[in-house]
């Protein structure tokens, strides 16, 4: 008999991409009796509880679980999607994604041909909203610039890696590594996958895995975000600091020597100079990338949205980082 399968979302006003997931996982492929999807919201504001109900309401015959998560946080409202799941295995998605129809059945494949521990797919990454600088933002969330080898964000082979964004697990994956870690706000998937590596088990990644994400849609929201992720990776850090990556080092790093020498520039004359050419050879980059990819895809406004975009990214998070170890040096547990 196929194991049945619980699927874990946390959401938290979403009216706008809730849908798109909630119609994805009625077309799975994978049989709907053994299929339970559980939402845990964290006290929604906007539509998304009404969006729902209309939903259960509309396909009676999909089993849907509403639980409430207070502490608003992603971990939180995996690990209490968790507890009011009880599927064999367990597949967690995004209210921003939309998987494809045979991405449970495929997960589940994968898991019971014994490739990995944790299993997951790639993302193919399309613009929160129809602006030129939504659509820009979508192409530097998957360009080597922007995300360097994060494999799950590029087209790649199967095979053994750090990380996947929505893992699919046994249940009794859990009772051996422990739930979600709610202490981080972000980069919670990254330090679940680390307890499993250091467990002895393997995060697989299969490119026939695939689901849709919606990107940020502004610039202001692309930096939020990346923010985040800077300041709760070097709180995972402080954890784990053997799984540092090269591209996670260049943004806190470009950064840092920037600021020191917009300070220095005040004062030397040099280091205007130094100045001026980290920033001219940057920015060249990214505009040649930014040309390359406008004529590519025949699209003007990605000329210089490329650039904000990846530059957005690369500042935000960067700061995040910093701020988040400089903070760390004046309270008691960092």
């Amino acid at each position: 008999m196929n194991p049945s399968v619980s699927i874990i979302v946390p959401c938290y006003n979403e009216e706008t991409t809730i849908r798109f997931l909630l119609d994805a996982v009625l077309s799975q492929t994978y049989p709907r009796a053994r299929i339970e999807l559980v939402v845990s919201d964290g006290m929604s504001t906007d539509r998304t509880p009404e969006v729902i109900a209309a939903f259960q309401a509309e396909h009676p015959d999909l089993v849907v679980h509403v639980v409430n998560n207070p502490a608003r946080s992603i971990p939180s409202g995996l690990n209490q999607a968790i507890r009011g799941s009880s599927g064999e295995i367990i597949v967690r998605l995004d209210a921003h994604s939309m998987p494809i129809p045979e991405y449970i059945e495929r997960c589940v494949l994968a898991l019971r041909s014994g490739k990995g521990d944790n299993v997951g797919g790639v993302w193919e990454i399309r613009p929160g909203a129809e602006t030129w600088i939504a659509k820009s933002i979508s192409f530097a969330a998957a360009h080597p610039l922007g995300v360097g080898d994060a494999m799950y964000r590029l087209n790649t082979k199967s095979g053994a890696v750090d990380t996947v964004p929505f893992g699919s697990f046994y249940r009794t994956l859990i009772d051996k590594i422990g739930m979600f870690d709610e202490t981080l706000l972000a980069n919670e998937d990254y330090e679940f996958n680390t307890r499993v590596r250091e467990s002895g088990g393997t995060v697989w990644l299969d490119p026939s895995i695939c689901s849709v994400y919606f990107s940020r849609s502004t610039l202001g929201k692309l930096a939020a975000q990346y923010w985040r992720y800077g300041f709760w990776k070097f709180k995972m850090l402080k954890r784990y600091p053997h799984t540092l990556r090269w591209r996670q080092a260049l943004p806190p790093l470009f950064v840092f020597f920037l600021f020191i020498l917009i300070v220095l520039s005040l004062f030397v004359v040099f280091a205007r100079y130094l100045l001026a050419a980290q920033l001219f050879g940057y920015y060249l980059i990214l505009t040649l990338a930014g040309i390359k990819l406008s004529f590519k895809k025949k699209s003007g406004p990605l000329l210089p949205g490329l650039p904000l975009a990846i530059s957005t990214m690369h500042m935000a998070w960067g700061l995040g980082f910093l701020w988040s170890a400089i903070s760390g040096l004046f309270t008691k547990h960092g």
